[in-house]
């Protein structure tokens, strides 16, 4: 099955938090990461070079930057943009976006049936073109660039080969280059005995990049709670840093469990047992913490990840192998709500 992979920009972290729980109820969808304005929304999408955006044009936070304005960035940089899903509770700006080009307009909060519909139409799309993901479950592209009518004899025919793992390019001239290689691609009709590779889009039928050489020196994103891919595609969780007074304290995201409010500090409390205090407060936690970090309660945030109950009668959380509880607060019950559906949207049985 192809897969294809998605971020979510969006200045709701609830709404963030219902979107990824219905996209990944779909196989063939991967998420990447989720950030809440525009300057981290361009970044991320630099950074991970996803095949789907799902994006918020009327934030609620007016702070966040989010517009259409994003997707004319994207093409200031980007040879192929990624197709832009549209999540908004507004549906007065449709036509607005239909001009920016944007792939669905889907009002919050996303139906199943709806983005089913919207899948649908966008692996049609994309049966012509090899974008998706490899065996690795790793984003690939493969672009070949040919131009046929200038052709005089099958020897003349040449194509430049881009690896977006390794962001290089190789001149090539008959299928069997390619067989070698580690993204199998399909051959086309011989030519004079010999098979070929032939352009498959029109759209692709243009000089892929100048000095052959892809610009990754692109900021990363330094509040992002996620996974990065380093150049040797070697997959790197993100570690927080504890600093004071000198002294550095590095801790890996995945290791906490939850986040405990003490006045204009933060106990870190990880799946050790170990607590570590950090001189910030929740608040600055949770607007740097993006998911699996949900805030629960004025005093908690927590990893869902480490959550294995969920009382909505008792209102508290159990944390994974320990025997704490953590309390939630009605003011959160729509993250509670969204955990519950992002657990149940994975690999999941309810007796």
């Amino acid at each position: 099955m192809k897969k294809f992979t998605f971020v979510i920009i969006d200045d709701d972290q609830k709404n963030s938090l219902k979107t990824k729980a219905i996209a990944s109820s779909f196989q063939n969808l991967v998420f990447l990461a989720s950030v809440t304005n525009y300057e981290d929304g361009l970044n991320c999408v630099l950074e991970y070079n996803p095949d789907i955006i799902f994006l918020e044009i009327d934030p609620a936070d007016k702070d966040s930057n989010l517009s259409l304005s994003l997707i004319n960035e994207l093409h200031r940089y980007l040879k192929v943009v990624p197709k832009i899903f549209v999540t908004t509770k507004n549906d007065s700006l449709c036509l607005n976006a239909i001009k920016f080009g944007v792939f669905d307009y889907l009002i919050n909060p996303i139906e199943v049936n709806e983005l089913r519909k919207s899948l649908y139409r966008f692996e049609k799309e994309c049966e012509t073109t090899s974008i998706g993901t490899n065996n690795n479950n790793e984003p690939t592209r493969i672009v070949l660039d040919s131009k046929i009518d200038d052709l005089k004899k099958p020897n003349d025919l040449e194509f430049n080969y881009l690896d977006s793992q390794t962001q290089s390019i190789t001149k090539l001239s008959k299928i069997d280059d390619l067989i070698d290689s580690e993204y199998p691609i399909a051959s086309s009709p011989s030519l004079d005995d010999e098979k070929y590779v032939m352009q498959t889009t029109a759209e692709l039928n243009q000089p892929i990049i100048e000095n052959n050489t892809l610009n990754r020196d692109l900021p990363l994103l330094d509040d992002e709670v996620s996974f990065i891919q380093t150049g040797n595609n070697e997959i790197k969780p993100l570690v927080v840093c504890v600093k004071s007074y000198g002294d550095y304290r590095y801790i890996e995201a995945k290791d906490i469990c939850y986040m405990q409010a003490d006045n204009n500090s933060t106990d870190i409390h990880l799946q050790t047992g170990e607590m570590i205090t950090a001189f910030k407060t929740l608040k600055h936690f949770e607007g740097v913490m993006v998911y699996p970090f949900v805030r629960i309660h004025n005093s908690y945030i927590v990893n869902v990840n480490y959550v294995s109950r969920i009382h909505t009668g008792n209102a508290v959380c159990h944390i994974k192998g320990t025997t704490t509880k953590l309390p939630f607060s009605k003011s959160y019950k729509e993250n509670i709500d969204a955990i519950i559906a992002t657990i149940a949207a994975g690999n999941y049985l309810e007796i």
